[in-house]
Formats: C-alpha cells, structure tokens, sequence
C-alpha cells in the first residue's frame, strides 16, 4: 500500500533526525510482529482473568451465605490471603512455589514440559486476586437485596440455589456493577505484572525491543500508554453501558 509505506518512510527517515524518537515498529516488520503479538496475549490474559475472576466472584458470594461455618470460614480465609497480600508476590508464589510440583511432560522423548505453563500460573494467579475482591463485591450486592424479595421466592418453592440463581444473582449483578466494573479495570492494568515471569505480554516485549534498540525506549512507552488507555476505554465503555441497560430503578442507585 503506498500510503503505508509513505508512513513507514517518514518514520524511518524521522529515527535517522532524531535518535530518541524511533518508531522502529511502525518500519520495521519484526518489531511489529513483536507489538502485535505481545497486545493480543495481553487481550487473552485479560479475557481469561476477567471470565475466571467474575466466576470466582459469583461462586465465593454464595458460599459465604452457607450454612456451612467451615465452608464459610475457607471463603473467607481465601479473601483475606488475597486481599492482603501484594499480586505480585502471590504471581512469584504461584509460579516459583507451586509450579515446583506440578506435573510435566516429555513431547519429544528429552525435553521436559510442565504442564502449567507460565502463561497458565499467570491466569490462575491474577484470577485469584481479583477473584477475592470479586467475593466481596458481590456479597455486598447480596445483602443489599431485600430479604422480602428472598422470602418471596422461597415461597414459591424454590430451593436457596434457585433463589440465588434465578432471583439474587440478577439483582445482585445490577447493584455491583459500578464496583465491579472498577475492580476489572484495575485487572486489566494488574496483566502487566506477568512480566514478571516471562509472560510474553506487551510490557515484556515493549522492555525487549528497547533492550534490543535503546533509542525506541521512548516511542515504546508512548505505545503501551497508548494501547492501555484503548483496553481500559474500551473495558469501561463496555461496562457503564450495560450497567445502564441493566438498570431497574430502586437498585444500584
């Protein structure tokens, strides 16, 4: 296209002018698989931990309301561990920690492959941290219910899954969207911390290419603060929006 490599010129001929400011993944196709690349494992690290968190956010609610005191009591120790401790100590954790006894396997006869990559102890860690927070949002949703709405539907006949489900959960949902929609904002700018642990995500292969090219440090930067604002924008514009489809007058307000 020659508009694309008009672009591509003026940029090239701009790093020769001035050496702090080189766009070298504008020009250059390999710096540009590497950006590419490295923002959509950041879009799936974020889908993945967004999907698992908001699961364990709904599940862990639930049982907090069990009759169950140990059950009630193993939520709540999960809560407090999570809420308590740094993310990325609890990522080195679960990746140093405990993927030292995980399985692994041999594809190939000789090399030997664990089958929790880092990727993988990436998803469960990040999930778990915003999972605890997830809890107590949605507890907070619960009691925020009237216990008239649950004692109507108890005498329909339902069971307290049934009520949960079909009755508690939707209301619950309306109420904490505004906090939920904060929380998995703050997740999708926790990914980041995967670089931690070679996580090949943006971060990783921004610090790589202006390892490789130190006068693309800056146009690098600019990048990631370019390419998070788009996620965060567009996770938030998602979220106000079916907050608003979402709303009943009464709840959530």
């Amino acid at each position: 296209m020659p508009m694309l490599a008009e672009i591509q010129d003026f940029f090239r001929e701009l790093a020769a002018k001035s050496p702090h400011w080189n766009f070298i993944w504008i020009y250059d196709p390999v710096q540009m698989n590497r950006v590419l690349t490295g923002l959509w494992m950041t879009v799936k690290l974020s889908l993945f931990c967004l999907v698992f968190s908001v699961i364990i956010g709904i599940v862990g609610a639930w049982a907090q309301e069990s009759r169950s005191r140990f059950l009630r009591g193993i939520v709540q120790a999960y809560v407090q561990f999570f809420r308590n401790t740094p993310p990325l100590i609890q990522l080195l954790f679960f990746y140093f920690a405990l993927g030292q006894f995980t399985p692994s396997y041999s594809p190939d006869g000789w090399l030997e492959v664990p089958i929790i990559s880092n990727v993988g102890w990436a998803i469960i860690a990040l999930s778990f941290f915003a999972g605890a927070f997830n809890i107590e949002i949605f507890r907070a949703g619960v009691e925020a219910v009237p216990t008239s709405t649950r004692e109507a539907a108890e005498s329909l006949g339902m069971t307290r899954l049934q009520t949960y489900t079909n009755v508690v959960l939707p209301l619950t949902l309306r109420i904490s969207l505004p906090a939920l929609s904060a929380n998995l904002v703050n997740l999708v700018k926790t990914t980041n911390q995967a670089f931690a642990i070679a996580v090949p995500e943006l971060l990783y292969q921004s610090v790589s290419i202006w390892n490789d090219f130190p006068s693309a440090q800056k146009p690098t930067m600019l990048l990631m603060m370019i390419c998070y604002l788009g996620l965060v924008g567009l996770l938030s514009a998602g979220m106000g929006q079916w907050e608003r489809k979402l709303r009943i007058p009464g709840y959530g307000t």
